[in-house]
């Protein structure tokens, strides 16, 4: 039997958990299912290597700490504590010139991009931090509801009105290239920047990426944060703060139909349950949430067009987690500012760009593009006494070879090319690794339920983002012709990466969409 204000969450990403959690906290009575023995989906963290606590997915966050979601539902209270990366991003030295280190201070990330491109760039940095940090301010803004034109207006509306907004207008829709180029001389600090843009995953040289790189000026407002004890306490903070609501968590136990049934919906499980529930939110990735509703007998001709028009994109790039007797020794700067942050190994856009056609084009990168990450410098907990961890994330790497060769085959020859990389940088490195864990986007996939080795789901390209994302008609996160069923998760406003806003979205699209119905419903007499 269905019992009223009841809600089946498919699926334990954060944002999903997100969700739940302010839907129990409203009262309503919430079930979470995941496929998963481990919850989380991407973020998430396991013990990969003897005594090392190792992320799956995610390893820094940075926009959930902008939306207010972990002081809403307190967080704090079920465990979760962050420690702020600063400097939370650094650029070795070229060999002729000093590293960049990016401080959460502006002034001491302005005096070591004087030190190492020169006075004018510091300058125009200073600059960019003051107009791109209000404009990445409200771009979070956007992100903190349903992308509704209304809401879209609001969010920016007076933030440059000296032209009616056209220049802002143009300068939002500019490639992160041409926004970089209009601001620096500096190839290095160029790199850096958009570097740091496309960890969201189109390469900077896609139109409507300009935001991407301008949400570096926010790092000085507040940066990255890691979360103690791996990626993953994000997650258990929330799963903590669902079952004190009388929220309920079970894994292990995969959706495979989802199917309307008279005012609710049928959900029935790989174990055999099946339930019933007057509300859905659906997890999974977008086109995962297809095949559910496809096998409970939705549209086909519908799904087959929606399936169509989705891109996923030739998957984005690869991980390398090790386990190391030391951190990386980059001349010219102490662990202390190169170790707590972002590593943008790259020096050059040229190597980003080869790297993402060679990808387009099924091909492995001419040169793995890699950031690196040594959260143990930041976080002890993560890993023994006298051992530290890394995570070496590297772009663009294809979901599909060309040449119709199986990933197991590449993967360990380049994780070489990936640690040959740092050990480019930081001489001795290859040498202080104990332990490896190789996943490759197809291991992305397996692992995770991240299609195409995607960790954004889909293409976060400009015409699916925003109204779009990920179809025109699915962007309000509801799927018409499915009352009651509710979309979250990276494939919905606004993305991939570790935000939560869209959980808290669903959540309150579906309260909302109760109290209008339970006050439009006929009184009984």
């Amino acid at each position: 039997m269905r019992t009223p204000g009841t809600t089946i969450v498919v699926g334990s990403g954060h944002n999903a958990l997100v969700a739940a959690c302010y839907l129990a906290r409203a009262g309503r009575r919430v079930q979470v299912l995941e496929r998963d023995e481990v919850p989380g989906g991407a973020v998430s963290t396991v013990a990969r290597f003897p005594g090392h606590l190792v992320d799956r997915g995610s390893s820094a966050h940075i926009m959930i700490r902008h939306t207010g979601i972990i002081e809403e539902l307190e967080l704090a209270r079920f465990g979760l504590r962050y420690l702020d990366c600063d400097p939370w991003g650094f650029t070795p030295s070229d060999g002729a010139r000093p590293p960049i280190v990016f401080h959460r201070d502006l002034d001491l990330t302005c005096a070591s991009i004087a030190a190492a491109c020169g006075d004018r760039d510091a300058a125009a940095y200073r600059r960019f931090v003051a107009v791109w940090g209000a404009r990445s301010a409200r771009v979070m803004r956007s992100f903190g509801g349903p992308p509704t034109p209304g809401r879209l207006l609001r969010s920016f509306w007076g933030l440059d009105a000296r032209d009616g907004g056209s220049a802002l207008s143009r300068e939002f829709l500019q490639s992160g290239d041409a926004l970089l180029d209009t601001w620096f001389d500096d190839e290095r600090l160029k790199a850096s920047l958009a570097w740091f843009g496309a960890q969201s995953g189109p390469p900077m040289s896609e139109p409507g990426t300009a935001p991407m790189a301008g949400f570096a000026a926010l790092m000085h407002t507040l940066p990255p944060g890691r979360a103690m004890g791996g990626s993953g306490a994000l997650c258990a903070a929330l799963i903590a703060r669902l079952r004190a609501d009388g929220g309920e968590l079970h894994t292990g136990d995969a959706v495979t139909v989802l199917r309307r049934s008279g005012d609710g919906w049928q959900v029935r499980t790989a174990a055999g349950r099946n339930l019933h529930a007057d509300t859905v939110i659906a997890g999974a990735h977008i086109l995962a949430t297809f095949d559910l509703l496809r096998a409970g007998g939705f549209d086909e001709s519908v799904l087959d067009d929606w399936q169509r028009r989705v891109r996923v994109g030739p998957g984005i790039g690869m991980v390398v987690r090790l386990a190391t007797d030391r951190l990386p020794e980059y001349p010219g700067v102490s662990p202390t500012e190169s170790a707590r942050g972002l590593q943008f190994l790259v020096s050059d856009r040229a190597q980003l760009r080869q790297a993402h056609g060679a990808a387009l084009a099924g091909a492995l990168p001419p040169r793995p593009v890699v950031l690196a990450m040594s959260f143990s410098a930041l976080d002890p907990s993560i890993a023994p006494p006298g051992e530290h961890q890394l995570s070496l994330w590297a772009q663009w790497h294809p979901y599909e070879l060309a040449d119709g060769g199986d990933w197991a085959a590449h993967a360990e020859t380049e994780a070489d090319r990936i640690i040959a990389e740092v050990e480019r940088y930081a001489p001795g490195f290859t040498d202080s690794i104990r332990e490896r864990f190789v996943q490759t986007p197809v291991d992305l996939e397996s692992e995770m339920g991240l299609r195409g080795g995607n960790v954004m789901h889909v293409e976060m390209s400009l015409d699916q983002m925003m109204l779009w994302r990920p179809l025109p008609e699915l962007s309000g996160q509801r799927v018409p012709g499915a009352p009651g069923l509710y979309l979250t998760g990276a494939s919905t406003h606004p993305g991939g990466g570790v935000s939560g806003a869209s959980g808290r979205s669903a959540a309150r699209l579906l309260l909302g969409d109760q109290r209008t119905r339970r006050f439009s419903l006929p009184r009984k007499r």
